[in-house]
């Protein structure tokens, strides 16, 4: 197998070549989702996360109060750490449990995540990171259209992440997504050739 790390800002269509990719024959990793699947009522997770920062974040359905728990948990540097002692080794545990259970087929492994942080890179190898890239005005025009964000929220969220350039300097390839999706169809094509490439070759690898 091998393994490869795909990230994008918002707005940017990470996930529309994820799923590209899924369609194709990797397998999906999704930091987003683990993080989902681990918070689910009754997970260990969330009992942890209630005796850290109170029961008033479990909604009466058992689920959790995302804003609540928010709320409590970035009101102070204490806070954030508490709450990253918590989620950072589960997730990262998890993460590294699915791409495990890959070790000796010949799949391509694909890691989306927003963003390339130690909680869910330490410990990985890559053979490659792809920064899925659009220009900002265009990553605005689809947060009002897709997500009904306004563009004022959606460009106070982009100021947020780390540079668009910042993101790309990063990248061992780079997927311009500013086109349409005929355009995001022959790139993800392109780009499909090219891992089972590297796979077929043994491709060298890029420690994180």
């Amino acid at each position: 197998m091998i393994l490869v790390a795909l990230t994008g800002g918002i707005g940017a269509g990470k996930s529309a070549v994820s799923w590209r990719l899924a369609a194709r024959g990797a397998v999906i990793v999704d930091a987003d989702a683990i993080v989902r699947e681990l918070q689910v009522p009754g997970a260990p997770l969330l009992t942890a996360l209630a005796a850290r920062f109170g029961e008033d974040i479990i909604l009466a359905d058992g689920s959790l109060d995302r804003a609540g728990l928010a709320a409590i948990a970035f009101k102070d540097d204490e806070s954030v750490a508490a709450l990253n002692d918590i989620m950072h080794p589960a997730v990262r545990a998890e993460i590294r449990r699915r791409i495990d259970a890959e070790a000796g087929t010949d799949r391509i492994i694909v890691l989306d995540t927003p963003l390339m942080t130690e909680t869910v890179t330490r410990g990985l190898v890559f053979a490659a990171v792809i920064v899925v890239d659009t220009p900002i005005e265009i990553a605005v025009e689809r947060l009002v259209a897709q997500r009904g964000m306004s563009a004022e929220d959606a460009m106070a969220r982009i100021s947020k992440q780390i540079s668009r350039e910042e993101r790309v300097a990063s990248a061992d390839i780079v997927i311009d997504n500013g086109g349409d999706v005929a355009d995001l169809d022959a790139r993800v094509d392109e780009l499909w050739a090219r891992l089972q490439g590297l796979r077929d070759a043994g491709s060298s690898a890029v420690n994180y």
